[in-house]
């Protein structure tokens, strides 16, 4: 099969999952393209594949650990010129796949939608409403339309991938509201994961150690400090940081000894595999990662960021961490890190999604569901 991977930019999520989606698909002999922007792309290039250019979709606005849906819609409109549509045309015309898979990038399915390729959608947000409600008429009026957009598209597409484990284990299963008659194409993978757990080797850390991935974004960096004097509390503590291409280490003075910063890093697993807790945001691709490698989260959604706040309000329903806030001072920080570390209840929670995640193989069941409806029908079509 000759295969096409489009990924939202916002959030590295995304690319996490195309990127865990690709090495499988390479491994078993699929040709594989993937479309990417911004430092999408460059983590893509960085991890040894090469990027097709795609022009920007979705951009996200925010200030002080809140998201601003108004100004998100303004910066989405003005950032996706109508060039951009023909350019994904051009692409798909060049590549002639024979599927397009679209991580969250909506311009990617219409244009395979226009080229009559099969298309599957993968994403793991589906109660759009939520976005939109109380927030003023403009940003109500907008939500509408969407809300049309979105149906058409799920409606439309030939599979929805959700990446994420079965019910009732999915961490999504707050933002899970499709229509009855669409239920057909929904295929639970299991966490789309780049490496297995077995797979990698432990970076050799001090225990117990704090992993926190906060700093994909500027306006996270009031979590970023408050979680760094939280850590200046219990020298006894080990933390790891690897901030995100939004954030400069250096901004941050008197760091203490028990806690090193990584900067960015394009394959965060060892570090996964070498600690005992993660501190990350809301989003659904660090949160399943981290479940997937058996550990207890701490989760800061971004503020008025309702998919975000669901999968952290999952994570304390499930037992599996806390969901916590921008406004959370340190000592109530690191009084909820030395529960996760102590309370083995969350050990043995996340543990056995760690074994579910190794049996269901997410990248490997993708490939096998497309293998049997894709290609056969390319198979057909070539004989």
């Amino acid at each position: 099969m000759k295969i096409l991977l489009f990924m939202c930019g916002e959030g590295l999520g995304h690319t996490s999952r195309c990127l865990a989606l690709g090495k499988e698909f390479l491994a078993a002999g699929h040709e594989t393209h993937f479309g990417a922007y911004g430092y999408s792309k460059e983590l893509v290039e960085k991890t040894g594949y090469r990027a097709h250019e795609i022009p920007p979709e979705i951009t996200l606005v925010g200030t002080a650990g809140a998201l601003n849906i108004g100004k998100s819609i303004k910066a989405t409109l003005r950032n996706t010129p109508l060039s951009g549509y023909r350019k994904l045309l051009k692409l798909i015309d060049e590549l002639e796949p024979d599927v397009v898979l679209s991580d969250g990038y909506y311009l990617g399915i219409l244009a395979a939608k226009a080229r009559k390729i099969p298309v599957y959608f993968i994403g793991h947000q589906f109660n759009m409403v939520e976005f939109f409600q109380n927030r003023g008429p403009f940003v109500g009026a907008a939500g509408k339309l969407i809300k049309r957009f979105y149906h058409y598209i799920f409606s439309s597409v030939d599979g929805i991938i959700v990446p994420d484990y079965p019910l009732p284990y999915s961490v999504n299963r707050r933002n899970f509201t499709l229509t009855r008659e669409i239920n057909d194409t929904i295929f639970f993978s299991g966490p789309l994961i780049r490496w297995r757990y077995r797979e990698i080797e432990a970076k050799t850390l001090p225990h117990p150690n704090v992993l926190s991935t906060i700093g994909a974004f500027g306006y996270r960096a009031a979590i970023f400090r408050s979680v760094l004097e939280a850590a200046k509390l219990d020298p006894g503590i080990h933390y790891t940081f690897i901030s995100g291409p939004g954030i400069d280490p250096k901004q941050f003075p008197a760091i203490p000894e028990n806690v090193e910063f990584t900067g960015f890093t394009e394959n965060p697993f060892p570090y996964f595999k070498g600690s005992d807790l993660v501190i990350t945001a809301g989003g659904h691709g660090t949160i399943l990662e981290s479940l997937a490698f058996g550990l207890p989260v701490l989760s800061f959604p971004d503020e008025k960021h309702s998919e975000q706040e669901n999968n952290a309000t999952v994570l304390e329903e499930g037992g599996y961490g806390k969901r916590m806030s921008y406004l959370t001072r340190p000592e109530a920080i690191l009084a909820c890190i030395r529960e996760g570390l102590e309370d083995e209840e969350y050990g043995k929670k996340t543990r056995r999604l760690r074994e579910l995640a190794e049996v269901l193989d997410g990248p490997a069941a993708v490939r096998k569901l497309l293998e049997e409806r894709i290609g056969k029908r390319s198979l057909s079509d070539r004989i």
